[in-house]
């Protein structure tokens, strides 16, 4: 990363191909800070702009604090940014649930991104399958498209749910299997709602999809997705950027049962 002064023991250590441990969630925030920062000014210089898709969450909270706080802020072209969202649910933009109403609380009110940059999912429409629509519009506009004709963010920030789901796909979910939409509205059963999110062929199209996980609670579900082979697999394992990269940004509660290269067993048939 970029010239930030930070103290290199406070730096994430690689434990796995990919995967990044910091001490706790206040220096997971900070490092993806930093990465958000590095990856702007790159794919700016690159690019002319930095498609972002959000997420929401407790780290993503405070990732958002650390790029509007003084430190971070006038470090992003801001002007440049265009932010997009992974998922969202079917609430109110000032609902405390929404994942575009937490980016706002937290950064968007406090940073210099144009307004005409900002495209949140209107999931809160009676009618979600037509905003789910609109939103493919709007992709469809802002974003270019790879060679299989999906949009292709710079960056896509998502989750670890504690069952293995990722933005809104969930195990088992019939969406795991989507090939030509690029949003969809899945009903979620166990919560009794519906959400509307991007979907695999999206997300395996972006650059780079950073996961962002920290706490103990997280540990178990961490274990599973980086260290075994469940059949089928999970949401989280079935996100493979197809020509980029995909990194995890955990903290050491979280990464309490993974093993570090040195002792990680390699399965039969892997290389």
């Amino acid at each position: 990363m970029a010239g930030t002064g930070e103290n290199p023991e406070m730096l994430p250590r690689e434990i796995l191909p990919g995967v990044y441990v910091c001490a706790d969630p206040p220096e997971v925030a900070r490092a993806a800070a930093r990465h958000f920062v590095d990856w702007a000014w790159q794919n700016i210089a690159k690019d002319g702009k930095f498609n972002v898709a959000l997420s929401g969450g407790s780290t993503p909270r405070e990732m958002y604090r650390c790029l509007a706080s003084p430190e971070f802020r006038a470090q992003v072209d801001w002007p440049r940014v265009h932010l997009f969202w992974g998922d969202e649910r079917a609430v109110p933009p000032d609902s405390p649930e929404s994942n575009y109403g937490l980016a706002r609380r937290e950064l968007l009110v406090r940073v210099p991104v144009p307004q005409g940059n900002i495209h949140r999912m209107e999931a809160e429409d009676a009618n979600i399958g037509r905003a789910a629509h609109n939103y493919e519009a709007v992709l469809r506009k802002f974003l270019p498209v790879d060679d299989r004709g999906f949009p292709r963010f710079h960056l896509v920030f998502l989750g670890v749910g504690l069952d293995g789901h990722t933005a809104s796909l969930f195990p088992g979910s019939k969406l795991l299997r989507e090939t030509s939409r690029w949003v969809s509205t899945p009903v979620v059963p166990k919560l009794g709602s519906r959400r509307m999110t991007l979907t695999l062929p999206v997300l395996e199209a972006a650059r780079r999809v950073l996961f962002l996980a920290a706490g103990a609670e997280k540990a178990s579900i961490l274990g599973e997705v980086l260290c075994s082979h469940p059949d089928p697999p999970l949401p989280v394992q079935m996100v493979k950027p197809r020509e980029g990269e995909r990194l995890f940004l955990i903290d050491e509660a979280a990464a309490a049962k993974l093993s570090s290269p040195k002792t990680q067993p390699v399965p039969k048939g892997k290389s």
